[in-house]
């Protein structure tokens, strides 16, 4: 079968692999353009160009796709069966969705209808899921609306980041678009229309950071973390200055008193470790990062740096 490629990361990274070990024709791959990066503003490319460059596979690199009349030309003269995206990050217009004549298909990292958007892993974790998955489909004009082909569900670790769970979810998504085509080549790929019973998944906010301890309970303060780990991180502040939270767990060993209050620094030394009251009972800071400084444990941080205790942050 002669295949078309769209995506961008490396969660898209591991599907491109998987269907070119796999033996299938690679027409060629679409990804975003390269990105400047760094101190240097050096230009990187998509993990995807560069398992493509390393393999020889056509790159092409629209800044658009809508109304795209070049673009959407050449994709034309290849003369595609099927197209596959994976996280490319660009919707693809109808006259695109039209050309190959087994459509184009998509790998989401959801149990659709759940987490429709751009974000379906971070909303599992931030919101405490202990279930998701992996969800092929065909594409159309609607925001992941297609018709289901396969899915894969995949438990939710109670300790699980993002981060974690992205690795995993990608491989799995990679081996499921391979069944996934190899069932479109036996015509035996199911059509499974998705309802209207739906959740959706948007983009992040970078104010949605920031610890509400007024607000959120242990729970959440934990699912917020691990949420936007490694994103963007979790923070507070102390002192006036912005503080990551990169890892923390509940504790139930700290006794409390009804004049503590939530956000409050009840333990802070580099034995003990750093422990903040919430609306509902303890956390325990285990990683942790300093305003312009790097990741470290959180004993480490606090050989260097003194928390004052009984601080309330902000």
């Amino acid at each position: 079968m002669n295949i078309i490629f769209m995506g961008t990361p490396d969660f898209a990274r591991d599907s491109l692999e998987a269907i070119y070990n796999a033996g299938h024709h690679i027409l060629a791959v679409v990804t975003n353009p390269d990105k400047p990066k760094g101190r240097g503003m050096k230009m990187i490319a998509s993990p995807v160009k560069e398992f493509a460059l390393e393999h020889n596979l056509p790159v092409y690199q629209p800044v658009s796709v809508k109304n795209n009349v070049e673009f959407i030309e050449q994709i034309k003269a290849l003369q595609p069966d099927l197209i596959c995206v994976v996280a490319y990050g660009k919707i693809l217009p109808k006259e695109i969705l039209d050309i190959p004549p087994y459509g184009c298909i998509n790998v989401h990292a959801s149990l659709l209808p759940q987490y429709r958007g751009a974000a379906p892993i971070q909303w599992a974790i931030l919101n405490g899921d202990t279930i998701t998955g992996i969800t092929t489909m065909y594409m159309d004009i609607g925001m992941d609306t297609g018709d289901m082909i396969l899915t894969k569900e995949v438990s939710i670790g109670e300790n699980e980041t993002t981060g974690e769970l992205w690795d995993r979810l990608s491989k799995i998504g990679g081996e499921l678009l391979s069944e996934t085509i190899k069932q479109i080549e036996l015509n035996m790929a199911p059509r499974i229309p998705q309802g209207n019973d739906f959740t959706m998944a948007p983009m992040l906010s970078k104010d949605m950071a920031k610890i509400d301890w007024n607000t959120k309970t242990s729970k959440e303060v934990k699912n917020l973390v691990r949420g936007l780990n490694p994103i963007m991180g979790a923070y507070t502040i102390y002192q006036g200055k912005k503080i990551k939270l990169w890892n923390i767990e509940i504790v139930d060993n700290i006794q409390l008193d009804q004049a503590q209050q939530p956000g409050q620094i009840l333990i802070a030394d580099d034995k003990q470790g750093l422990y903040i009251k919430t609306i509902d009972g303890v956390i325990k800071v285990l990683e942790i990062q300093g305003e312009n400084a790097k990741r470290m444990s959180t004993q480490d941080f606090l050989r260097g740096n003194h928390m004052e205790v009984s601080t309330i942050l902000e």
